[in-house]
């Protein structure tokens, strides 16, 4: 079944008409194959060897560009969507208020011996991962510390 690569996500022309390729850059025209052998010329050869460092700068240039302007609303995006997620999952967090409380305790992995050692701290952001008895326990993805709220039942 033939097909129009314009229309299927993994062919070139798909992604330089949609965006996610470089499209037209003149530093793509230097990495054609050329059948015809040339003369050996030493200054021309040191000066093609300059001009490969300067074009592959360039060329390296403009593909962070690219991808900072494809990367651009990204985080913004990301955040509208866990706040989205939070919003419509925040009853399935039992005890709202002791997420607020500060921890008794936070354990954090000793890296000698591989075992938590209990040490004190402040809170900051994480992930729930259990309610257990009679505290929730809040795993932070920056740190790796482990936090433990109390809960009143």
């Amino acid at each position: 079944m033939k097909r129009n690569p314009r229309k299927v996500k993994w062919t070139k022309a798909y992604r330089r008409l949609h965006g996610k390729d470089m499209t037209q850059d003149s530093t793509f025209e230097f990495e054609r194959k050329r059948n015809r052998p040339e003369r050996y010329d030493r200054n021309l050869a040191e000066n093609t060897l300059k001009a490969i460092k300067k074009i592959d700068k360039v060329r390296v240039e403009r593909e962070a560009r690219h991808h900072a302007k494809r990367m651009k609303g990204k985080r913004a995006k990301e955040q509208k969507e866990a706040a989205k997620e939070l919003e419509q999952s925040i009853h399935m967090v039992k005890a709202p208020a002791a997420l607020q409380q500060e921890p008794f305790s936070y354990f954090t992995k000793d890296q000698s011996q591989g075992f938590p050692a209990a040490i004190g701290g402040k809170s900051h952001g994480g992930v729930i991962l259990l309610l257990w008895q009679a505290a929730v326990l809040k795993f932070c993805v920056c740190c790796f510390q482990l936090f433990i709220y109390p809960i009143q039942i």
